[in-house]
């Protein structure tokens, strides 16, 4: 974090390809998001100003895939576990119901560990949790269970 005296802060990193991308976090809560030129670092070449659900939005489209590798990252470690992503399309039986109605984990011992809607991340959603057409379901356990659990999400 670099002080920006008068300003607020500057938070940054370098890519692979030399460019930095930062946000600037202005003492009245503003945040401006910033790109540099790719020929010249320390030239700016993109800037946006983001309110604070955009912030949110960015953070969460950013968030949601992390979230997927690291579960995949961890369940590489446990021989016969594995984390799925199942799509919940419009129609499903299941959209516009609750994650309780599925009865996944008593029909498959299968966990629903989060679900991604929009680029949002709801980790470890309750039963009372309501799917949406769209919805993408992260699932972890066996390789027959994930199996099973896609049939259930597809067909009842």
């Amino acid at each position: 974090m670099t002080p920006l005296p008068g300003l607020g802060t500057q938070q940054e990193f370098t890519t692979e390809s030399g460019r930095r991308i930062g946000v600037i976090t202005y003492r009245d809560g503003r945040m401006e998001l910033i790109v540099s030129d790719a020929r010249d670092p320390d030239k700016i070449c993109a800037a946006t100003d983001l309110t604070g659900e955009e912030t949110s939005t960015l953070a969460n489209l950013l968030g949601a895939p992390q979230l997927v590798r690291q579960l995949s990252e961890q369940q590489r470690e446990v021989t016969g576990v594995n984390t799925w992503q199942l799509p919940l399309t419009h129609g499903s039986p299941f959209d516009g119901r609750a994650l309780g109605e599925t009865e996944m984990r008593t029909r498959t011992s299968v966990s629903i560990v989060a679900v991604i809607r929009d680029g949002s991340v709801v980790p470890s959603p309750r039963p009372d949790f309501v799917f949406a057409g769209g919805d993408l379901v992260v699932v972890v356990g066996t390789a027959e269970g994930l199996r099973a659990a896609g049939e259930i999400m597809e067909h009842g």
